[in-house]
């Protein structure tokens, strides 16, 4: 018997099923090519490995507490120092719902030429019908849109990987250490988000498995996608692969319902962020302002390069979520009392400056896991040294 107001186990899995088939997740898939198939499989598994573990951390703080997402920041740094968070992340799906929207009209306008701008109302009207029906109730919906696209996605791998030697690709060399980087990247984006459906559970533990499990594999297959296409094809652009490949209508579905799914999400959590920012807001509202303001973005800015900006959501988020784990399941700390948790908003800091110094680095397992490991170990030093000195006192 279905709880109200709950998601099924099944339906938690639709979900991120639908989060990991993304044109932008098989397009920073192409950036791997560089490497060849052997080490870019061997980067995307090591990079969604690191990437998938945090993320499940993150989304069991979630579950556990029942807890949305930058709720349960609050909870490490503060009513107030969470709030740095909630704006920072607010600002990141905005960001990814703009370039969701913008490489999901230029796929789409590849295939059928309409001009792009018409392919940006096309999404983001269907982002609205999303959210309109809200995350509880997709339900059918979800389980028609998502048999489509697995149907349809391995129509792809099979013109992708069925026909055709692989050939040198082209572009700039890029070192293992990158290429995980990148791998870890997407994964990572989510960390701010997956609470925001974890706590909507009915059983919240194993929804946050299956959750990041499915997940991990589908995000993995489409990162394999893109390299296979550059490497097999020749081609980086996901529109001329597909009309090399005769799909017409179907790449077409493809390209639309990937981006309406995934971006639906961005849009859904950017509300609910905002509502930890101010309460007296409706999430569902302000995910449709989002939407609007991304598919405005798309039609009047170019996001072609999107590198720097998932960097970036690294540099904030990693040392973010590395400070929840150390106090959630590490140091079991009770909930921060202070408006300010002053202290892991300086570990923070201090991680998020040594990330972007590792970036000057190349380490063979990218720069997430060593700043993470560092900010882990400064939390339990500083909170052990602090818990010994009131036990003396």
């Amino acid at each position: 018997m279905k709880e109200s107001g709950k998601t099924s186990i099944f339906e938690n899995g639709l979900i991120w099923f639908g989060a990991g088939v993304s044109i932008a997740e098989i397009l920073t898939g192409t950036y791997l090519a560089p490497l060849g198939m052997a080490k870019g499989i061997a980067a995307v598994i090591l990079g969604h490995l690191i990437g998938c573990t945090m993320m499940f951390a993150a989304g069991l703080i979630g579950a556990r507490t029942g807890k949305s997402a930058m709720e349960t920041v609050k909870m490490s740094f503060g009513k107030k120092g969470g709030l740095l968070f909630s704006i920072l992340n607010v600002l990141q799906l905005v960001g990814w719902t703009g370039i969701m929207i913008y490489d999901g009209a230029l796929a789409a306008n590849g295939t059928v030429r309409a001009g792009a701008w018409v392919w940006c109302l096309v999404i983001g009207v269907l982002i609205l019908l999303w959210i309109a029906v809200g995350v509880t109730n997709l339900g059918k919906l979800n389980t028609v849109a998502m048999a489509a696209l697995f149907l349809l996605t391995i129509v792809l791998c099979a013109v992708i990987f069925g026909g055709g030697t692989g050939q040198a690709a082209a572009g700039e060399g890029m070192t293992f250490g990158a290429a995980v980087e990148l791998s870890v990247a997407m994964p990572l984006s989510w960390l701010p988000v997956i609470s925001d459906y974890t706590r909507e559970a009915q059983k919240p533990v194993k929804a946050t498995a299956v959750s990041v499990i499915v997940y991990g594999l589908v995000s993995c297959w489409m990162y394999l996608i893109g390299m296979g296409a550059a490497i097999f094809t020749g081609e980086t652009d996901i529109a001329a692969i597909m009309v090399k490949a005769g799909l017409g209508i179907a790449g077409l579905l493809i390209i639309i319902f990937s981006t309406v799914t995934t971006t639906f999400l961005d849009a859904y959590s950017a509300g609910v962020s905002f509502e930890s920012i101010f309460p007296k807001w409706k999430g569902k509202q302000v995910g449709i302002v989002v939407t609007v303001i991304g598919t405005l973005a798309a039609i009047l800015f170019p996001m072609d390069d999107i590198t720097d900006f998932l960097y970036l959501i690294g540099s904030v988020f990693a040392p973010m979520i590395a400070v929840q784990i150390a106090d959630a399941f590490l140091l079991k700390k009770e909930e921060e009392k202070k408006d300010f948790g002053g202290k892991n908003l300086g570990i923070w800091l201090v991680g998020f400056l040594l990330y972007r110094f590792l970036m000057t680095v190349d380490i063979p397992v990218g720069n997430t896991l060593p700043d993470m490991a560092a900010v882990i170990l400064i939390c339990l030093l500083v909170h052990g040294f602090e818990r010994r000195k009131k036990t003396e006192a």
